[in-house]
């Protein structure tokens, strides 16, 4: 075979050879994203793509060359239940990202840096691929923050309608306030009951404070009469009995020698008092002129 037929022959193989090779370079590689499964045990398993990333924090130490074989053999040891990728940054958790950003696996469409066949969620929107690590097969939904946000525009909704139905509930009973207050002036106007009432049992307590303080002035006045009566019997008791009297003041020490027990041993004349006689008491006599 000549030369230049041989030179041929190699040159052609050889541009088959790069094309093929050029045309396997120049072709995009479509990474993709497993279906969601239901969770296994110790098994890694896809649960799908998410918009939002819920409240994974993001594994620091995996980096270089991300797969779901690395971001899972980290979050497992951390005993995560739940793991997600995005772009290069493996993300841990403990619940799945709220269940309504739940979105199209064609939208996980970002090769994995350490194996682009596999896909790491996607650069647009910030969609994250989500996985179960297989710890737990039994993982919440994290609670929506938009029903938070949604229930606290409803109160505040409620609450500026109520008031604006007091507001209209005030301006209507205004003219029945207004009756109210005439009402109020008319009653005002009259005789006060209430001040005539009170005047009243003032007044009958007063009486009845007087006719007590009568009556304690009559009985101690009565007490005081008897003490003295008392007092006098025991003094003309203590003279007769030949005692000293009670003291008491404004009271008249009386005396008779005839009680002396010298004068009782001595005879007496004819014209002396009689011994038998009672002297305490004044006697009307009556003699011939």
């Amino acid at each position: 075979m000549k030369p230049a037929t041989v030179f041929s022959l190699a040159f052609v193989a050889a541009t088959q050879i790069f094309g093929a090779y050029a045309a396997t370079k120049t072709t995009a590689v479509v990474p993709t994203q497993r279906p969601s499964t239901a969770p296994i045990a110790d098994q890694l398993t896809s649960h799908g793509c998410y918009k939002s990333q819920g409240n994974l924090t993001v594994a620091k130490a995996v980096r270089s060359f991300l797969t779901s074989g690395s971001c899972w053999e980290y979050c497992k040891g951390k005993d995560y239940l739940v793991m997600g990728l995005h772009a290069t940054s493996c993300y841990c958790g403990m619940v799945y990202p709220p269940e309504i950003d739940l979105t199209d696996d064609k939208k996980c469409n970002y090769s994995c840096p350490g194996y682009p066949q596999e896909s790491c969620g996607g650069l647009v929107d910030g969609i994250f691929s989500i996985w179960n690590t297989g710890i737990d097969v039994l993982v919440d939904d994290m609670e929506p923050v938009e029903t938070t946000t949604s229930a606290a525009e409803s109160t505040t909704k409620a609450s500026k309608s109520s008031d604006a139905t007091e507001a209209a509930t005030t301006t209507a009973d205004s003219p029945a306030e207004t009756t109210t207050d005439g009402g109020d002036s008319d009653k005002k106007s009259g005789p006060n009951t209430a001040a005539i009432a009170a005047g009243s049992v003032v007044g009958v307590l007063a009486v009845l404070a007087l006719a007590g303080a009568a009556v304690f002035f009559v009985r101690r006045r009565r007490n005081a009469e008897i003490e003295e009566e008392h007092r006098r019997n025991a003094a003309v008791n203590a003279f007769i009995n030949g005692s000293k009297p009670p003291g008491s003041s404004g009271s008249i020490s009386m005396t008779d020698s005839r009680l002396d027990p010298v004068m009782a041993h001595r005879r007496l004349s004819d014209g002396s008092i009689a011994d038998n006689q009672d002297y305490s008491r004044r006697i009307l006599r009556v003699t011939n002129a």
